[in-house]
């Protein structure tokens, strides 16, 4: 529970609300974005040492039930908001992509959107059907309430009943070990998440969409086709620690552990 102190201020001192703050947030939902609000959640306690952060994941929509339940005071919504999620107040924090990745020692270097169709509906069932060696493909998908998974089915016109999966997963960091543990997998995850495990020694690699590289970079410069903005919500117009913390997160303070996560600030 947020608690604003009421402290008297002599005459000539100055005291800011923000000096103030105390209390407890509960931040729950995707997992995409988790890792940064928690980070974002330290240095933020680090400030206001009276203040504790929780971040739990568990996927966007559990953030948005939470939030709207009062379960969570913030919920993390990794997409766009909804049509009937439009009485929530939504603030934007970051901006990330969503790829295809395969095993680092998987020789197919791209797939056209058709084949990551036709492997994900069962009609490719073979890696040497898009060039690669003769093995079974095993396709990874996301479970349902996850953001990524509404993205990645939006972008490629597919319904979820139709995929044809062997793996289903929940968070980015499992679709990226399941894949980093089988050469013959292929999985979808964010950009960021799949950008910082590469670049620390994972053997994973990120597909191109559309003949665009699947990267930070890409993203930033507006050129990746499947991007998506990442969103702190509330139920209510956020007030005290809620809106103070918001605002860090929106700030340009917290650029650098924006661009440590591999998303993109929303302004440079």
């Amino acid at each position: 529970m947020a608690v604003l102190m009421c402290v008297p201020v002599s005459a000539g001192a100055q005291t800011t609300v923000a000096d103030q703050l105390t209390g407890k947030l509960v931040i729950t939902g995707a997992s995409t974005l988790a890792p940064l609000i928690s980070e974002i959640g330290k240095r933020f306690e680090s400030l206001y040492p009276t203040v504790r952060i929780d971040v739990q994941s568990g996927g966007s929509s559990r953030g948005v039930a939470d939030a709207r339940q009062g379960l969570a005071d913030i919920g993390m919504v990794s997409r766009a908001m909804k049509e009937d999620e439009r009485d929530f107040s939504a603030f934007p924090v970051a901006r990330d992509g969503v790829c295809p990745i395969l095993h680092q020692e998987n020789p197919v270097q791209a797939l056209t959107d058709e084949q990551v169709v036709e492997i994900y509906t069962g009609k490719i069932t073979n890696w040497k059907a898009v060039g690669g060696t003769d093995a079974p493909i095993t396709v990874v998908n996301k479970a349902e309430g996850r953001s990524t998974l509404e993205v990645f089915l939006h972008y490629f016109k597919l319904k979820n009943v139709d995929v044809k999966a062997q793996v289903v997963i929940g968070d980015n960091e499992q679709g990226v070990k399941t894949v980093a543990g089988n050469r013959n997998a292929i999985g979808y995850v964010s950009i960021g998440t799949a950008e910082y495990d590469a670049t620390h020694g994972v053997p994973i690699k990120l597909l191109p969409i559309g003949g665009v590289a699947a990267s930070t970079e890409s993203v930033r410069k507006g050129t990746f086709p499947l991007s998506r903005p990442l969103h702190l919500v509330t139920r209510t117009t956020p007030s005290g620690l809620a809106k103070a913390f918001i605002e860090y997160a929106q700030s340009k303070a917290v650029h650098d552990l924006i661009k440590q996560q591999y998303f993109v600030p929303l302004a440079d």
